[in-house]
């Protein structure tokens, strides 16, 4: 994407405070885009609010939990107060550590704040959004989601249940948005490595081995950068032929066949 692709368009990204979402913060801004990062977690939103500023890219942090009805109308009446309209919004915000257990074991609490957060929060996101995305001339929405939404490891229902549930909601978005001119895509990230691009206090330094790297097709593992890349595409005009799609980035794991 070329530096000021996105030059006077506004992008509000969710869960923007690290791994991904700052990955993907990043690539927008150095696009040109005025990047709106929300998060619940306010310290990390700081850092990586300072990091854009770093860069001198054009950037504002407000604080929001997703799954809060009354947090996103009010996130969503800042934009409109700071920015007027909204081009694209991109829906990270999850919760990435899913609850691993029997089933009968399951707090149902549990499960329940995984699907708030992971599928709830796009909702929301979106449908305060509209009035705002209305306004934009390319509209655009992103929902990032997993390739556990095709596959997953034993007893972990309500991660998996939650980004299958936005895979549907993707496309369902997409022809019910039509209308409106707003495009809903999705990008199904596989093993992407976050250890550095979290808040200071909980970054490290990746330890891969090479079996890890070599169980890609691609031989390595994935880094946010991956899918700032192709968010990039999907959010422009470049695009503008393709709704209602997920592209997976998992440097062909879900098409290697494996016999045990």
């Amino acid at each position: 994407m070329a530096t000021g692709e996105y030059k006077g368009k506004t992008v509000l990204i969710t869960g923007a405070a690290q791994g991904i979402g700052l990955g993907m913060a990043l690539a927008f801004g150095q696009a040109g885009a005025r990047v709106v990062l929300t998060d619940a977690d306010e310290e990390a939103g700081q850092e990586a609010l300072q990091q854009l500023q770093s860069q001198k890219l054009q950037a504002t942090f407000i604080p929001c939990d997703v799954s809060a009805e009354t947090e996103v109308v009010a996130l969503m009446e800042k934009v409109k107060e700071t920015h007027g309209q909204l081009d694209a919004l991109v829906n990270n915000a999850g919760i990435a550590d899913p609850f691993i257990g029997k089933l009968d074991e399951m707090e149902l609490s549990e499960f329940d704040r995984v699907l708030a957060v992971n599928l709830r929060g796009p909702v929301l996101c979106a449908r305060y959004a509209l009035p705002l995305l209305r306004k934009a001339k390319h509209p655009a929405i992103l929902n990032i989601t997993s390739t556990r939404a095709f596959m997953s490891e034993p007893d972990t229902f309500a991660y998996s249940a939650s980004k299958g549930g936005l895979e549907a909601l993707t496309h369902s978005l997409a022809v019910s948005l039509a209308q409106d001119r707003i495009r809903v895509n999705a990008i199904a990230p596989g093993w992407i490595e976050t250890g550095p691009w979290q808040k200071k206090s909980d970054r490290y330094e990746p330890q891969h081995t090479q079996q890890d790297k070599e169980q890609h097709p691609a031989g390595r593992v994935g880094e946010p950068q991956d899918i700032a890349e192709a968010a990039l595409f999907l959010c422009s005009e470049k695009a503008g032929f393709i709704t209602g799609q997920h592209l997976v980035i998992d440097g062909g794991m879900t098409i290697k066949m494996i016999y045990a």
